[in-house]
């Protein structure tokens, strides 16, 4: 059931895309890609102990995104959470999203399905605004109205230079506060909280490849930003890890 709504979804926007594409001259693009990382760290929660791989597709019609995005741990049994010497797919997301631009400011709405191994899968709405200028400032607020009951703020600069003919340097900064969302953890008391969670630091050097494909070599590292944001991680982090520093290398490729 849960490979069918996925499924489901993709084939329905796709479709209701690929309907107008002859009616109207809409720009149309999309990517591919693959993360291959040290570790599978989502929102401060690192949910992997072995290298994972992250493969990734999305569409753009206008101002329409669709995107399929998984991963697969290298080291997890499909019978328990133990160590096996062999691997599994533990999750697959679609991402639907609309977005419109004011000026310097811009507007993504859209919607997550997280089909997960081994928990139940949840749904999430989101609205995301930015501004262009110096360091981009943006903040997405993520509201999961399924098993989280709540919801997430996520607030972040960033900044890219030029190091080199046809090289960038991307770094950037996070900081995230929770609403009562189970999905993100709880205190000491076992209660869902609402406080600050997690912040992270990250940086990734862009190298093309050619015109369509680009290798991003990263880094990243995540801290807890409270008390509450401690005892949650302690809980759901693969060794109850905090403090996590991760990386891998990415790519894409444009058509």
């Amino acid at each position: 059931m849960k490979n069918f709504r996925i499924l489901f979804l993709a084939i329905f926007f796709a479709a209701m895309m690929a309907g107008n594409l002859h009616a109207v001259d809409i720009e149309t693009s999309g990517s591919a890609s693959v993360d291959i990382m040290s570790n599978y760290v989502w929102r401060g929660q690192k949910l992997s102990n072995s290298v994972v791989i992250q493969p990734s597709v999305g569409i753009t019609y206008g101002s329409f995104d669709a995107n399929i995005w998984a991963n697969y741990d290298s080291d997890r049994s499909e019978s328990d959470d133990t160590k096996s010497g062999h691997g599994e797919f533990t999750e697959t997301d679609v991402t639907l999203s609309y977005s419109l631009s004011l000026d310097k400011l811009n507007f993504t709405a859209g919607y997550i399905y997280y089909a997960l191994e081994g928990a139940n899968d949840t749904q999430e709405l989101f609205l995301s605004t930015d501004y262009d200028t110096l360091l981009s400032p943006a903040l997405t607020v993520y509201y999961d109205y399924d098993e989280g009951q709540g919801a997430f703020i996520i607030a972040s600069v960033g900044h890219s230079f030029d190091v080199a003919k046809k090289l960038s340097l991307a770094v950037g900064a996070t900081a995230s506060y929770n609403i009562n969302n189970k999905v993100m953890g709880f205190d000491e008391d076992g209660e869902d909280f609402s406080n600050f969670y997690t912040a992270e630091l990250s940086s990734s050097l862009s190298i093309p490849i050619s015109n369509a494909i680009t290798l991003a070599p990263k880094a990243a590292y995540s801290f807890p930003l409270s008390n509450d944001a401690e005892e949650a991680l302690e809980g759901i982090s693969d060794d109850g890890d905090e403090d996590v520093f991760y990386g891998g290398i990415n790519l894409t490729i444009s058509f």
